[in-house]
């Protein structure tokens, strides 16, 4: 008894009752170009005659009025039609799948419910960014999308025309791998690649509706960082320095520059410069060092 008093003077001070509910249908599954009926219905607390709207929010977040004012607003306009019961869609597209949102308000009570509606669309043929040459070690990345499908796909790489699995970890055929995949955004990663991961790749799409769609084959080649090809590099710069300090030199002795203390001072800078290249490491050293303490 003492808790029946209780629970009805809750009640009484708060203002919380079962009245103006609203109430939509599940969510809502169908295929673009199809139509499709939102069922909102809501108790006789709010009147005979209360303030109906529609509200649709997009997978960005952004929101858009649908039915105000006792009409269909903007873009809407003859794709829909409001009836005792729910709301028509005449053909549903792509852009139209997120949530929608019946409002009811009359007799000063105020409610609202939302419904889902996902627009089936398969996948279109994906888009990969896969490299040609990588070196040995380096961190690289494949990448795959799809922006057409809805929902959104998951996806699968493969190699060399074989499935990849999405923890190599677990499988004996895969174990010396060291990717990482994601089947959610199409990321397959290669922390530190190496020789073994050479080979053609392509990515798939899939979301359950329609066929799944492949990106193109491409082959990536790693190849060990070219020692030989950077060493050599070094050398023609120094060799291409050396003749460029020859050449100011020469051209300062001929005459060819005019001549005046400072040049004076730069050419016998050139002449050490040039000199010194041509001496062992430690000799060039103890000179650079004599030229610093006791310049001239």
């Amino acid at each position: 008894m003492l808790t029946f008093v209780f629970v009805c003077l809750a009640i009484s001070v708060t203002g919380l009752h079962a009245a103006f509910t609203v109430t939509v249908g599940s969510a809502v599954k169908v295929k673009e170009n199809e139509g499709v009926d939102l069922k909102c219905s809501y108790t006789a607390d709010f009147g005979s005659s209360p303030r109906l709207e529609w509200k649709f929010k997009d997978l960005k977040g952004s929101q858009t009025l649908i039915f105000f004012d006792n009409k269909p607003t903007g873009k809407y306009e003859g794709r829909i039609s409001v009836y005792d019961g729910g709301l028509r869609f005449n053909k549903l597209t792509r852009a139209d799948t997120g949530d929608y949102d019946c409002e009811v308000s009359g007799n000063g009570g105020y409610g609202e419910n939302s419904i889902k509606v996902t627009v089936l669309v398969p996948p279109s043929k994906p888009v990969s960014r896969i490299p040609s040459s990588v070196t040995t070690g380096s961190n690289v990345r494949l990448a795959c999308f799809d922006a057409d499908g809805s929902p959104p796909p998951t996806y699968k790489w493969y190699k060399g025309g074989t499935p990849l699995p999405e923890d190599p970890s677990k499988f004996p055929n895969f174990k010396n791998l060291t990717y990482k995949m994601n089947v959610f955004n199409g990321n397959l990663e290669f922390p530190s690649v190496s020789k073994l991961d050479t080979g053609s790749y392509f990515c798939e799409a899939s979301n359950g509706e329609g066929a799944p769609q492949r990106g193109d084959a491409m082959l990536m080649e790693v190849r060990d960082l070219n020692v030989g090809g950077i060493v050599a590099g070094v050398i023609v710069a120094l060799l291409a320095v050396g003749l460029l300090l020859f050449g100011l030199w020469y051209a300062s002795k001929k005459g060819y520059l005019p001549t005046n203390r400072n040049n004076k001072l730069f050419i016998h800078s050139l002449e050490q410069m040039i000199w010194m290249m041509g001496m062992e490491n430690s000799d060039r050293n103890r000179l650079l060092l004599c030229s610093l303490c006791c310049p001239g």
